[in-house]
């Protein structure tokens, strides 16, 4: 009983981790990062998000999970960036960090987020999530040999199984497998990777800031931080969200210098820390969002070996596991987006247009997706109330 949530926040670690560490990797690639500053984007990340929350949890003795953001890594490998450089990004990275600061601070900004529909935030995200989640899919197509297995393996533990957690670390362990076996004798070794942190001075480009820094707060609030809250919550904790967008937001900004995009509220794999299987004592769960975190720090340590053995990957297998990753939080914004009938047709301009992959005045199509479906909206829903009754006349 003593170790169980020990154990727990060992799962939490593993999990997270290999879950949607390609998805972070695709991300850093789609912006132009090599393959030192990815291992130092992903490294920064885990030093980040691991600090955070043994900090979060040892100062409210709460299980309060931080993970990465993975939909705004998600919004990064769809080429949002394409003609913005590599430190124009990580400018936009600092930049969205300073936004969550200000988040928690001022009760103003966040009844402004607040006032962005929920629909169409769902909306813009599913658009996000919709060329990655088609990977698999052209994988299996171009890379049959490789990609079949790891789709069988996905599908199998994640269908037929109880250990749903599992089945993407295991279809990723199979991809792996499948690198290693198809590696070139000619290939460069994979041992003496240590762990590095690649600086860079960040730079601010009005096009970053919009195409990149506005929709990676945005979905990192919407898919992340306020879900997350909703998994506290029904499991009996209600911190205040306030500290929370504080530490990551601060913690954003000083990983962005280094390739970290941005650190949020786990919404996930905060179940497993949250939720009785990690302790029936509810006031003992604090421990297994801790030992996550510490678990982040090991991990991290980790960074430059992962790196370099992905990047000896065809790109489409590793976009195939992160669809993977991604399909539940797919299915979850959609059902978000279309669920309200006075906004469906709105959400659904937005989702089409942030799937569509275009660039206009240098700026990507996530933005587009959600000012068009906010035009829309404001367009066509009813004006004024309708007639007076008696009792309002």
């Amino acid at each position: 009983m003593r170790l169980q949530p020990v154990l727990a926040g060992i799962v939490l670690a593993i999990v997270g981790f290999a879950s949607s560490f390609a998805v972070v990797l695709a991300g850093l690639r789609a912006i132009g990062a090599d393959e030192r500053q990815a291992a130092s984007g992903l490294l920064v990340l885990s030093l980040t998000m691991g600090l955070s929350a043994v900090y979060l949890g040892l100062r409210h003795r709460m299980p309060i999970s931080i993970a990465w953001s993975t939909p705004g890594a998600a919004l990064l490998a769809t080429g949002v960036g394409r003609d913005i450089t590599y430190r124009e990004a990580l400018g936009a990275f600092a930049v969205t960090g300073i936004l969550l600061v200000l988040t928690g601070m001022s009760a103003r900004l966040a009844r402004l987020l607040a006032a962005i529909p929920v629909p169409l935030a769902s909306a813009m995200l599913a658009g996000v999530l919709l060329p990655l989640c088609l990977a698999p899919v052209k994988a299996v197509a171009e890379l049959p040999r490789a990609a079949i297995p790891v789709v069988l393996t996905w599908l199998v533990l994640g269908r037929f199984t109880r250990t749903k957690v599992w089945a993407v670390p295991a279809a990723l362990a199979v991809a792996l497998a499948a690198i290693w076996l198809t590696r070139s004798p000619g290939a460069p070794p994979l041992g003496g990777h240590a762990p590095v942190l690649a600086f860079e001075w960040p730079a601010l480009s009005l096009n970053a800031l919009i195409g990149i820094a506005l929709p990676l707060y945005i979905v990192t609030m919407a898919s992340q931080n306020i879900p997350g809250m909703s998994v506290m919550a029904a499991n009996g904790y209600h911190p205040d969200l306030r500290p929370v967008l504080t530490t990551t937001g601060a913690g954003t900004v000083l990983g962005a210098p280094f390739g970290g995009h941005a650190i949020n509220l786990a919404a996930i794999t905060a179940q497993l820390a949250a939720g009785p299987d990690a302790h029936p004592d509810p006031g003992r769960r604090w421990i297994a969002s801790v030992t996550g975190g510490a678990g982040y720090l090991l991990l991290g340590l980790t960074s430059g070996l992962a790196v370099s053995f992905v990047s000896t990957a065809p790109p489409l297998l590793i976009e195939s596991v992160a669809g993977l990753a991604l399909f539940a939080a797919l299915a979850s914004s959609l059902h978000a987006a279309v669920q309200d009938p006075g906004t469906r047709e709105s959400a659904v301009i937005a989702l089409a247009v942030s799937a569509s992959g275009i660039t206009a005045l240098g700026i990507g199509a996530p933005f587009w997706g959600l000012l068009t479906g906010l035009a829309y909206h404001h367009l066509t829903r009813p004006r004024g109330r309708t007639a007076a009754t008696p009792e309002h006349a």
